[in-house]
């Protein structure tokens, strides 16, 4: 698979493009794929399930939902996911229904999502009757629609995913419609990992939260409701944290609350990594100081293209010198910017030493004898001030 990276000066190892940014992921289900391609491209990845998926095996709501239409044969099935459609006829054969539901849904039209169900419906031993290579729901509903519904049975595989407008648009054409809810949500049993993730977005500690699924994007917001701290999380997600949605289903949840998302052109897991390597790059302001190019990103500092791992206490203090490039900010200001820190100004000095050691190159950080310090900005540079 080709990375693509930013080249180093001096012929130095090029730094992969989310090198130095923190991506909290909050699938359930393919989270490990996802964080591999994430940490892939250099990311350091927080994993909290937002959700657990129900076991189809275990649910009773799947069992009755099947065995109804097994005794009353739907006039058309909608199947909108290969995975979805893959797990019921599992199930089914788990329950000892296999046979029967297989023999029932040969009878009915079946229409497909896309490419992918029709896969698992021709691998299922069944044809469908049409898909469209868009794998569109709005023009599996618009060739319904066409066809009309007044008082036909229609069966559609639920996957998790609202579908907005399509069982309302099918009822209001006059069909009867029945959910069959393929892998339901629940909130996660162990609760302290999604604690741990609002935690960190509130307090910026994330560059970005990637949502594969709009339940997930609900369920957190639903958490931090319960702790009093959905507002905070909204504004860090419209200020500083890069909610990412695999999709616009997806980003409903966000969006409804006024929080703009990033989505990439394909709904797919692949083009979200890549959407998060050219956007999360690209909001960071290189600064010329000291004759470099400075990046500051999430944890880290990009010096001439070479990753410098920062301690916590000197990105504190060098995002407040990076806030008013090439002023003096005073030590007063800088100890109030460093995490836990008391009223001792030489915690600033102790921090600010590090953070020198960890940039390799002292004299990108001046000292203002009895005033502070401040980022030794080129005197050719325009810039006044930075978003960091």
């Amino acid at each position: 698979m080709h990375r693509e990276q930013t080249g180093a000066a001096g012929g130095g190892a090029p730094v992969d493009p989310l090198a130095g940014f923190t991506v909290g992921v909050t699938a359930a289900r393919r989270a490990d794929e996802l964080g591999a391609l994430l940490r892939r491209r250099g990311a350091e990845v927080m994993h909290a399930p937002a959700l657990r998926i129900v076991p189809l095996a275990d649910d009773s709501e799947l069992l009755t939902a099947t065995q109804q239409l097994i005794d009353n044969a739907p006039e058309v099935v909608v199947a909108t996911t290969a995975i979805g459609f893959r797990g019921w006829i599992e199930a089914a054969d788990g329950w000892g229904l296999g046979d029967a539901l297989l023999d029932r849904l040969g009878e009915v039209r079946l229409l497909a999502r896309g490419p992918k169900v029709r896969g698992a419906i021709r691998a299922a031993g069944l044809t469908e009757e049409w898909f469209p290579a868009s794998e569109s729901m709005a023009e599996v509903l618009d060739r319904l629609l066409e066809e009309g519904v007044e008082g036909r049975r229609v069966a559609v595989q639920l996957h998790g995913e609202p579908l907005p407008g399509f069982v309302e648009s099918l009822r209001a054409g006059g069909a009867e419609v029945v959910g069959v809810p393929v892998y339901r949500w629940m909130p996660p049993e162990d609760i302290g990992p999604l604690d741990r993730l609002l935690d960190a977005t509130v307090a910026r500690a994330l560059d970005a939260v990637t949502f594969t699924s709009a339940p997930a994007a609900a369920s957190l917001l639903d958490r931090a409701e319960r702790r009093g701290m959905r507002e905070r999380l909204l504004d860090a997600f419209r200020r500083d944290v890069l909610p990412a949605c695999v999709g616009p289903v997806t980003a409903l949840p966000l969006e409804a609350h006024d929080v703009p998302t990033s989505q990439p052109e394909r709904f797919r897991l692949g083009p979200l990594v890549q959407l998060l390597a050219t956007e999360l790059p690209g909001r960071v302001r290189p600064l010329p100081v000291a004759g470099r190019r400075l990046e500051i990103r999430g944890h880290a500092v990009v010096v001439d293209g070479e990753l410098r791992t920062v301690p916590p206490a000197g990105m504190a203090l060098l995002r407040a010198l990076a806030r008013r490039p090439g002023w003096v900010v005073a030590r007063s200001e800088l100890l109030r910017s460093l995490p836990g820190a008391g009223r001792d100004e030489h915690a600033v000095e102790t921090a600010m030493a590090r953070l020198r050691t960890a940039l390799g190159s002292p004299k990108l950080i001046q000292t203002v004898v009895k005033r502070g310090y401040r980022l030794a900005l080129d005197p050719s540079a325009d810039t006044k001030y930075a978003d960091v």
